[in-house]
Order: structure tokens, then sequence, then C-alpha cells
């Protein structure tokens, strides 16, 4: 059975979906104001090889994964760069849609845009007022007023007491407390607006999320996730403002994935150490940085480096070369009473633990490389596949991914027959003198009876 931990409970639990054979999932996506770094990688890569296992256990999932398009960071980046917001928006998606492809992320069966339920957004924020949890000031902002609402902490074990006494708080006159959070922001001069009871305005950043989630599953479902640092006070707020205004629990199981340090701090455009997907991409493939994220388990902080990187290379290298070369049979589905389907399986049902997986397909991986067994090779592929992984011809991965100023495919196999000339020919020091060359550029030459093969290093 599939457990699972809940960071609401602080605790491993057996899954039980509210529906069975269904799950309804959301998932905090991104706000598009720029490109994804390499910490957005890391949620979207996890919550992606999450979606696949549910799927792979035979449960029928709904997995909503919305789109933050309208927040102070998108209007100033907007006036920064002399565009409309409208412009950023649609730039930035469609930047982030090319991302999400090389990573071989799954599309979420729905991914909304916030601008798309304001209407849901005003009325849930006139149930809280009716139901006293929330009021409007004087401004024209309409405010959460926390001390209402008697579970307010629960999910980060914060305290009411405890944030007033430990920690810095807005100081805001129309606030009745100043931990009351905004669900509404009036307008100021040339920012997008909405009509509202409370007059032109915006909706605040946490009511989005509440309104997007249960339109699309319902006011209570069964998986919320997101990364570690939305737990406070994003998806704070957002139960608060969901039991605030239903009145019943909003989701089962909270899961949150751990950061990406780089260098074993934290990354931050401050220190300079700050890498968006197309940074990395152009020096790794997308694959390669899938595997970095999937061999870690999801909630464990992952250190970035390029040696790590580099390390990630080789080991899906590893991978990739125990499948070339054998003629795979058409997949019959996964015999999940196999050895090692069941320990990769009994790996996934354990909170989702790709790290044990993916040691898994190194111990079957081993096994290919000594038998060649083609049923076991066609084994490795499809529960590879379950993680998002060995999609690929192996010569494709193996051949490919040349970075600027690296040998084309062409230039080394053009090398590759100049040396089978020069061995030919019986000058042998120019056949040494053309591997050497090789080497040096990052290509690996294999000789054996059928040929010569080659991979990148």
């Amino acid at each position: 059975m599939l457990s699972l931990y809940n960071t609401l409970t602080r605790q491993k639990e057996a899954f039980k979906p509210i529906e069975p054979g269904k799950v309804r999932m959301y998932v905090c996506g991104m706000t598009v104001y720029d490109l994804c770094h390499i910490g957005h990688a890391r949620m979207l890569a996890a919550f992606d090889v999450i979606y696949r296992w549910l799927n792979a256990s035979g449960y029928d999932v709904t997995y909503v994964r919305n789109i933050t398009d309208i927040e102070d960071k998108i209007i100033k980046r907007a006036l920064e760069r002399g565009i409309t917001p409208e412009q950023l928006v649609e730039e930035t998606i469609a930047d982030m849609h090319q991302d999400a492809a090389a990573l071989g992320l799954l599309p979420p069966t729905f991914e909304p845009r916030a601008t798309h339920h304001v209407g849901g957004m005003i009325a849930l924020i006139e149930q809280l007022i009716a139901n006293g949890k929330a009021y409007p000031a004087a401004n024209g902002d309409v405010y959460y007023a926390v001390r209402e609402f008697e579970g307010y902490g629960k999910l980060s074990g914060r305290t009411l007491d405890k944030l007033r006494a430990g920690e810095r708080v807005e100081v805001d006159p129309n606030k009745r407390d100043p931990l009351d959070f905004v669900l509404w922001k009036a307008a100021k001069p040339g920012e997008p607006s909405w009509d509202s009871p409370w007059g032109k305005g915006r909706p605040g950043w946490h009511i989005e999320c509440s309104v997007m989630s249960c339109h699309h599953l319902g006011e209570h479902f069964d998986i919320h996730g997101g990364g570690e640092d939305l737990q406070f006070p994003h998806h704070e707020n957002e139960i608060a403002q969901s039991e605030g205004a239903h009145g019943h629990q909003y989701v089962n199981y909270w899961l949150h994935n751990g950061f990406i340090n780089v260098d074993g701090e934290k990354m931050s455009k401050s220190l300079g150490n700050f890498f968006t997907i197309r940074d990395v991409l152009q020096h790794f493939d997308g694959e390669v940085i899938r595997f970095f994220i999937v061999r870690s388990h999801y909630r464990s902080p992952v250190n970035y480096t390029d040696s790590i990187l580099n390390d990630a290379k080789q080991g899906l290298t590893r991978l990739y070369t125990a499948l070339r070369g054998i003629d795979l049979p058409a997949s019959q589905g996964i015999d999940w009473n196999n050895a090692y389907a069941a320990r990769f399986k009994a790996a996934m049902d354990d909170d989702f633990n790709s790290s044990e997986a993916v040691a898994v397909l190194f111990d079957l991986a081993g096994e290919v490389n000594k038998s060649r067994d083609p049923q076991q090779a066609r084994l490795l592929k499809d529960l590879a596949g379950v993680l998002g992984l060995l999609a690929r011809d192996p010569d494709a991965f193996l051949k490919g991914g040349a970075s600027e100023g690296e040998l084309s495919a062409e230039q080394v196999e053009a090398l590759i027959q100049a040396r089978k000339d020069a061995r030919a020919a019986k000058n042998w020091a120019e056949s040494d003198r053309i591997r050497d060359e090789l080497t040096a550029k990052g290509i690996v030459l294999e000789d054996s009876a059928a040929g010569t093969t080659w991979r990148r290093a």
C-alpha cells in the first residue's frame, strides 16, 4: 500500500483517496514573470514523478498545476521592460512550457490561470466576509481576520501568539491585526484591475489557489503539493481561506519538496549562485537534469554543483549503455511480481522513494550488462519510464547533447572513418593520434569485432 509523508500530521500515513480509484491533486505552479530556475525544476520534476507513480499504481489522477499570471512581480517586470503584463505573461508561459518539455514533464490535466478565475475569487471573499472571517478596510482592500480561524497554524506549527512574539510583522493601520493578510487589493493607477463590491482591484496571491483548486477538484480533495517554502504563509493561508469559507476540511494530504542548494548555500541572486533551467540546459541534457533531481528523495535537500551534474550524467550514461545494442521486444507492461519490479514498487510506495527506485535500476542494469537478456532490458526501460527516464534510443542520448564548441556527431563519424582508413593502411601512428584527439574532446571509442561505436564522455 502507498504511504506518504503528510506535512499536516507530520508523519507517514497510508494513502486512502476520498473516492476509491481516483486521486485529485493540486500543486502550486509558477508566477510567470521570469524564466524558471533550477529550484523550480526540482518542484516540477518531483511532482511529475508523483503524478507518474499514481498513474502507474492504477489511479485515475486529475492533476492541477496553476499559473499565477497577475502579481506584483509581473507588473513590476513588465514596467521595467516597457511591455504590458499580458505580453510578459504569454512570453514567460511559452518559456516555461519549453523548459518543462526539456525536463520530460507530463502536462497536468488542467493548468488554470489566475486571471480566468477572478469572479470565483470575489465570490469566495464575499463568503468569508459573510462568515465573519474577513473584512473590507477603508482603503479598499479586503483582509482575512486570522484570529477568527481557530485552526490557523496547524500546517506549519506556528501559532498566532508565537508569530506575534517572535517575528516582525507588517504594520498597516488598515488591518485589525498585524497578522491579517490581504484577500483583495485596491487598484493602483495603471495596474490591471477588476470590478468588485469593494471597488476596482485585484486578488491577493493566496486566494487564487483556494479558488483554482476547488474549481477543478472540489472543496475537499486528496493531495496538495508545492515547495517547502510555500508551507508558510501560502499554504497555511489557503487552509484558512478554504476551510473558513466552506466549513470543512480542505485537503487530506500535504506534500512539500525540499530545496536545491548551490555549493551548500541557498540559491540566491544576491549571492551570484542563481541558475535558470535555461542556463543549465546550455551545458547539460534535460534528461541529465531530471535524473539529477529524481535520484534524490523529493523531500530531501539537494546540492547543485557542476561536478554533481557531471556525476548524474555518468550515471544516466551507465543506464543507457546497458540498453545499447539490444533489440528490445515490445512492452507487455510491467510484471510487478518480478523481483526487481517488486523492489522498485516497494520503494515508490514508501513515500515516492525515487532514490531507492533508481538504485534498483542500477542493479538491474548490471544484470543486463552481464546477460544481455532482451526481457531484462525491456524491464529496465519500462521501470525507468515510470520515472520519466530512458525514453530515447540509447544512441540518441549517448551521441547527442553536444555543447557549444564540441564536435558534432558528423565530425566524430568523419574522424572515426579517418582512423579506420589509417588502420587499414597500417598507419598506426595516425590511428593513435586520431583516437587521442577524440579522447581529448570527450569522445569515448569502443572497438569490437562488430566495429567501432562511440559515445560522449
